[in-house]
């Protein structure tokens, strides 16, 4: 399944002339572009599919559809265990 899933933008940055952004989602960081949220900051929310950030977003409403997301499972389905991909990424 592909979601559209609010996250936190950590940072922007330029990337061969395309506005990228870090963004985390729930524990998990992911490379974003940003180019059609081009006054997006970091610090904010936006809603993210596939690899877009399409739409800015409130903390609140962010963090309830995170913890939804959660609860439902959804964020292991999309992004996969964070720890598992930890300790697989140790272990090399």
């Amino acid at each position: 399944m592909c979601l559209a899933v609010p996250g936190k933008v950590l940072e922007i940055k330029e990337r061969d002339g395309t506005r990228m952004a870090t963004v985390d989602f729930g524990g998990v960081a992911k490379e974003v572009c940003c180019e059609y949220l081009p006054d997006l900051r970091p610090g904010e929310y936006a809603i993210v599919h596939v690899g877009f950030a399409l739409q800015r977003l409130d903390e609140e409403s962010a963090r309830q559809t995170l913890a939804l997301f959660e609860e439902l499972g959804l964020l292991e389905e999309e992004f996969g265990d964070p720890w598992e991909s930890a300790a697989k990424e140790a272990a090399k």
